[in-house]
């Protein structure tokens, strides 16, 4: 498994720039990855979306927008586009993601939004997994936000490439609220 932080702290400074390039999962538990190397003009519109955030729970709006576009533009490149929320409705096919390899490829993102500067009122954390039943585990990407210190979940497992994620205080998700994959 290679690095998921995409480029040292300061990459982005020059306005227009592309994020360096960065590994992206391709299956089941991220143990195959490819390299991508977005250009101006996929990032230009992943920074438009914080034009006007003026606020945490604005910017987390922005983050899940921001999943959802990166998880499209990237999915073209890798065929993850096929991505199907939770596990069992695609299992085994071409493009489908666990929730390994989702939660590696949201902070991965969510790190790419630091490094430019596009996040005031969050910072990317270290993942995050929950133990149910003694077996089954999940994990998710993790933001904090600054002002209150609360973490919260930014979960894109339940939802369909492209869409955007979950993003819930990290308690709320431990506890599985609201989470149900209806598939």
């Amino acid at each position: 498994m290679s690095s998921f932080l995409a480029a040292p702290p300061g990459t982005l400074a020059r306005a227009g720039a592309a994020p360096a390039p960065f590994d992206a999962c391709l299956d089941y538990h991220c143990d195959r990855t490819r390299r991508i190397d977005l250009d101006a003009a996929d990032w230009a519109p992943v920074r438009r979306l914080f034009e006007g955030v003026t606020d945490a729970p604005g910017e987390r709006e922005a983050i899940a927008a921001t999943i959802a576009r990166l998880e499209d533009t990237v999915g073209r490149i890798t065929g993850s586009w096929r991505d199907l929320a939770g596990n069992r409705a695609g299992i085994d096919q071409p493009g489908q993601l666990d929730c390994i390899a989702e939660s590696i490829n949201t902070t991965t993102y969510l790190r790419l939004l630091a490094e430019d500067g596009l996040l005031r009122h969050h910072r990317v954390e270290p993942r995050a997994k929950r133990t149910r039943w003694l077996v089954w585990n999940h994990w998710t990407a993790v933001v904090r936000e600054s002002a209150s210190g609360q973490a919260y979940a930014v979960d894109s497992w339940y939802r369909d490439n492209g869409e955007p994620p979950h993003v819930l205080p990290i308690d709320a998700w431990r506890r599985g609220a609201g989470l149900e994959v209806a598939r």
